[in-house]
């Protein structure tokens, strides 16, 4: 998950003018989606990004000018704008950014401070907001359907923009393999924040995996004390029914939007039949990928786990 509003909430409290821009909208060739932001000290200092690079130098004056009069203001970049020509946006490429600095006209320090504490509750929240900054709005209710997709955009009214945000993509490993070493890399990197379970201390050890949660539990007590959400991936690579079976009781009963599990087709074909046995449904059990990940051919444990992400991303982004 990026840090932007967490970011401008450390900067407004050390007592910074701080002013957020959002991308609300997105034509052609855009590189950044709705959604992406870019926050604004007094000082000059920036921190992320709303097209890539193509217009930040443009965006952080028009910041620093609403820093000035405290106002909203909604940009528009495109091909056909000079300064956009001149800031490198020439590939057919146009955006809305809406500015807003932090402050009694715009964007309240308290509830820049309330969407933090809902985002570090893992609390899924959409914040409002009139793009002529007459009102602005945090709410868990409607926009179930941006919720699900993670979604931010302008709404068919074309006067409010509405901002997903979600829980941290989170991924649970079950089974401190060499595969699982080269996926939390990997998943680090793509936003998820993972875990690795294992009961085998000599596997799942902080040498082993030094930049992640390690916990050396039962694999179902484990992911009931984690708690899946609809932001969970679980992955298991144990290849051992003693400890892959509980947890898939567990993951198959929680809203975990993918659960994956390593082995070829003959052991899939024995962990649904085992399944079966235990009163699981067919549908409820059909959520498995198994063998794990898309077929890329991948041999090397680093390709699996390659494949695996992959997977993963796909299930997230095209349910």
């Amino acid at each position: 998950m990026d840090r932007i509003p967490e970011q401008a909430l450390n900067w407004a409290e050390a007592g910074q003018p701080v002013a957020l821009a959002t991308v609300v909208e997105t034509w052609g060739s855009a590189p950044r989606r709705a959604g992406a932001q870019l926050v604004v000290a007094g000082d000059g200092t920036m921190m992320g990004s709303v097209s890539g690079g193509c217009v930040e130098g443009a965006v952080v004056v028009e910041a620093l000018e609403a820093l000035e009069d405290g106002r909203t203001r909604l940009l528009e970049y495109g091909v056909s704008d000079g300064d956009a020509f001149a800031v490198g946006l020439a590939c057919g490429g146009t955006i809305k950014v809406l500015v807003e600095p932090v402050g009694p006209e715009a964007l309240s320090l308290e509830m820049l401070r309330e969407l933090v504490a809902k985002r570090a509750s893992r609390q899924a929240v959409a914040y409002e907001v009139a793009l002529d900054g007459s009102t602005r709005h945090l709410t868990h209710d409607g926009h179930q359907d941006r919720f699900r997709r993670d979604r931010s955009g302008v709404e068919e009214d074309s006067r409010r923009f509405i901002a997903i945000h979600n829980p941290p993509l989170r991924l649970v490993i079950v089974g401190a393999v060499h595969i699982a070493q080269h996926l939390v890399h990997m998943a680090g990197e793509a936003g998820f924040d993972p875990i690795v379970v294992d009961p085998r201390e000599a596997f799942g050890s902080a040498a082993r995996f030094p930049d992640c949660r390690v916990m050396n539990d039962w694999p179902d007590a484990a992911l009931r004390e984690i708690g899946l959400d609809a932001r969970s991936a679980v992955v298991l690579l144990t290849h051992d029914p003693k400890l892959d079976d509980p947890a898939l009781h567990v993951a198959l009963g929680s809203e975990a939007f993918y659960i994956g599990a390593l082995g070829s087709t003959r052991t899939q074909a024995s962990r649904l039949a085992r399944l079966e046995d235990a009163g699981v449904a067919a549908d409820q059990a059909a959520r498995i990928h198994g063998p794990v990940g898309l077929d890329i051919g991948a041999a090397s444990p680093a390709e699996i786990a390659v494949s695996i992400l992959a997977q993963m991303i796909q299930s997230l982004r095209r349910p």
